[in-house]
């Protein structure tokens, strides 16, 4: 099996390599209002948009009641080589792996990370409904809607149901989520909050059964945000009442907002959406990695309207180094929610451009 280095070394070399007879770029499909998000068929990939990503985040309890946070997320890419290329080596998808583990008794993230272009039944992100692999690496989504998830590194492994409580949430309008100023700076957009999660947890040859909660994301888009973004703050939050929150906000260069949106859903259904005016994320702790240096608002209070959200981070150190696969280093974290001094429930914290701004 191909080692991260030699795995991603493959991939830059046949990006590069392009015959002339197949010189063509493809053009990828946009974003676009007013299109409706159909459930379950856009679970599946959707090939003709650049990006697309999966993302389960949640938490985990071990049989003595340990927390323990958890990320799997699979990326599909596509290039700019020549579709009309016939050959099966032609890289036209790149599909992506990351799993972390976030176990305070470690004091830092484990995590591994996997790449490879599509094809040969070894990689591949299927259109009609979730079902996603690279090499050992899968989730699959059921006819029943449960998500089956399939992980082993090097330091741990992962086999996870997740089973929906709830209906999706369609983000921004109807599933078109708007991440700049301008109509064309977005992306098709849904959530599953609440999953309830069961199955196995192995480490140094140990097994447990472990049980928890998760949040799911689908995103797909073609357009690149703003030319002056550097990155994102990002939270998904199972609230323990049974509603859902969700937060992001773009940065510019100077630290400043581009662009917000938030969505709450409360237990019975009803979706409250907060403009980009009405959301704010503010750093009130920062921590510095050991190993890039980067500083982190780990802690921050989270501004929806008139409702504040105090994030505190399961363990500071959540830092994942994924230069190796997407070219990124970012953290990600399993946070605790506060409202009014008292848990108001779990969720995940993404924080990207900190240590340099993204390349979109």
């Amino acid at each position: 099996m191909l080692s991260g280095f030699r795995r991603w070394l493959l991939c830059a070399l046949l990006l590069l390599w392009a015959p002339p007879q197949f010189a063509a770029p493809p053009r990828f499909v946009q974003v676009t209002p007013g299109h409706p998000l159909t459930l379950p068929q856009d679970s599946g990939a959707h090939p003709d948009f650049r990006t697309e990503w999966w993302y389960v985040t949640g938490w985990l309890s071990t049989p003595d009641g340990k927390p323990i946070g958890f990320q799997i997320t699979f990326f599909r890419s596509a290039t700019e080589h020549d579709r009309a290329n016939p050959s099966a080596f032609a890289p036209t998808q790149l599909i992506i792996a990351h799993a972390a583990l976030s176990d305070p008794g470690v004091g830092k993230l484990l995590h591994a990370q996997k790449s490879a272009r599509a094809g040969f039944g070894l990689a591949y992100a299927k259109e009609g409904n979730t079902d996603v692999a690279l090499d050992d690496w899968r989730l699959l989504r059921g006819a029943d809607g449960r998500y089956q998830a399939s992980i082993a590194t090097g330091e741990f492994t992962l086999q996870l149901s997740l089973t929906p409580g709830q209906p999706p949430l369609l983000q921004g309008d109807q599933g078109y989520s708007r991440k700049g100023p301008q109509a064309a700076q977005a992306s098709y957009y849904y959530s599953e909050p609440q999953l309830q999660v069961s199955g196995k947890l192995t480490r140094a040859g140990s097994e447990q059964d472990v049980s928890g909660s998760a949040w799911l994301d689908h995103e797909w888009s073609t357009s690149v945000l703003d030319a002056d973004a550097t990155g994102w703050d990002w939270l998904g939050a199972n609230l323990d009442d049974g509603s859902a929150l969700m937060a992001f906000q773009i940065r510019n260069r100077s630290g400043g907002k581009i662009w917000a949106h938030a969505a709450l859903r409360d237990a019975g259904g009803k979706v409250t959406q907060f403009p980009s005016e009405q959301v704010s994320f503010q750093p009130e702790r920062q921590w510095r990695s050991p190993r890039t240096d980067a500083s982190y608002p780990v802690q921050q209070a989270l501004h929806t309207g008139a409702i504040v959200w105090s994030l505190a981070p399961l363990q500071d150190d959540q830092e994942l180094d994924s230069r190796l696969s997407t070219g990124s280093v970012y953290w990600e974290g399993a946070v605790t929610v506060n409202r009014d001094g008292r848990r108001a429930g779990r969720g995940y914290l993404e924080l990207t451009g900190y240590l340099k701004a993204l390349k979109f």
